[in-house]
């Protein structure tokens, strides 16, 4: 059974551009498209919905809010399989119960309520940090959103190489015909003054080189589609600020995740949070589950 791509509506702008780009995927990908709209009413008393739903009761509205929402999807691609969902749940716990049985989570940036203003939504953080399925965050540009740069952009970690999220960003490349970049950030640790200038360079050279290394580990799994143009791309300086300019040019970039046990729950890396709030493009992030 194919697993749907689900997506998180509110109402709100943001979570119909997530509908728009989720249904350019599941078209691309030839998989059913699941809308869901999850609150617990009394959390939507001050809430400026996108479409106006006038004189209409909560549940009226929950229930307009994703016909509209497949309206939506079903004019951006006429043959998608569309199916919604009105949950009486908080948002958070909805999604990542429907993450079980989904090919992908798609959110976007911000929901409504209160704190529209911050750079990413709670709702969207929590999902990415623990869903079991990758998780896009709809963010950027329309240009980015509507993948005209014609690039997939991969961040490869300084851990060990996450074969999930190069699986994932392979397929995001040969769906959408288009290149792959690879990307390894390295940086080289201060240096003894006296050293000398040839040996100040063959040290910062090693590092590069751990760098270069750590690409061609990841992407061996690249040597299966031959013909698919991929760049690696090897750049000293942090990672989240590395790949947060190249994002200006990319339709997705996608980053592995390893998510962290601490006292407050799990969480993501810091280059991942960094990007979720920051990148130009979409971001995936994919869960290692190997």
């Amino acid at each position: 059974m194919e697993l749907p791509l689900i997506v998180g509506v509110d109402g709100s702008e943001s979570s119909l551009q997530a509908v728009d780009w989720a249904a350019d995927e599941a078209a691309r990908s030839g998989l059913p498209l699941r809308l869901v709209h999850a609150s617990l009413w009394e959390n939507y008393d001050s809430a400026a919905f996108s479409y106006d739903f006038a004189g209409a009761t909560r549940m009226d509205v929950a229930e307009r809010t994703v016909i509209a929402a497949a309206d939506r999807a079903a004019k951006r691609q006429a043959d998608l399989k569309v199916s919604t969902a009105v949950v009486s749940d908080d948002a958070r716990t909805a999604l990542l119960r429907e993450a079980h049985d989904a090919s992908a989570l798609i959110t976007g940036t911000r929901g409504l309520g209160p704190l529209t203003e911050l750079l990413l939504g709670s709702v969207s953080l929590a999902v990415a940090a623990r869903a079991q399925c990758p998780v896009i965050v709809v963010r950027g540009n329309k240009a980015n959103r509507d993948g005209i740069y014609g690039k997939i952009l991969l961040g490869v970690q300084r851990q060990a190489p996450d074969p999930a999220s190069v699986r994932f960003a392979l397929h995001q490349a040969k769906a959408r015909s288009c290149g792959l970049e690879a990307v390894a950030a390295w940086r080289s640790p201060a240096q003894d003054p006296r050293l000398l200038p040839s040996a100040s360079a063959r040290f910062t050279r090693s590092y590069e080189q751990q760098a270069a290394a750590r690409l061609d580990d990841a992407l061996r799994a690249a040597d299966d589609h031959p013909g698919m143009r991929v760049i690696r791309t090897t750049a000293e300086g942090p990672a989240h600020k590395v790949l947060r300019d190249l994002t200006a040019t990319a339709d997705l970039l996608v980053l592995g995740a390893r998510h962290r046990h601490t006292p407050v729950g799990l969480h993501l890396g810091p280059t991942a949070h960094a990007l979720l709030h920051h990148s130009h493009c979409p971001v995936a992030i994919v869960p290692n589950q190997d």
